[in-house]
Order: structure tokens, then C-alpha cells, then sequence
């Protein structure tokens, strides 16, 4: 099995513009998930932060 630690100092090689693509694309949908997961998900931190304020009082 080749040691992959030894081509860390080797120069970079180009990357096809196809495969650039497809992985910013991926990276865009990752994105595009989060940010809708977020909105339509609770913020627990803030729901018990305001509870307990409204138990005290």
C-alpha cells in the first residue's frame, strides 16, 4: 500500500473543470439543505431560555 504522507510535498495538479464543477455543486445543494434545515427547524437553545425566564417570573 502506497504511503499517501509522502505526496504532501509534491506540487498540485489540476483538477478537471467537470469534476470542480460537480463538487461545487454538491457543496452548494450541502449548503442549500443546511440553511433549510435550519429554517424550518426549532432553536431548542431558545425555546428553554424562554421557558424557564416565564417560570420565573
Amino acid at each position: 500500500m502506497d504511503n499517501p504522507f509522502k505526496h504532501i510535498n509534491q506540487p498540485l495538479k489540476k483538477v478537471p473543470a467537470e469534476l470542480k464543477s460537480k463538487v461545487m455543486h454538491d457543496i452548494a445543494m450541502a449548503k442549500l439543505f443546511m440553511e433549510l434545515a435550519e429554517l424550518f427547524s426549532y432553536n431548542l437553545g431558545y425555546i428553554i431560555d424562554s421557558v424557564s425566564k416565564n417560570r420565573k417570573e
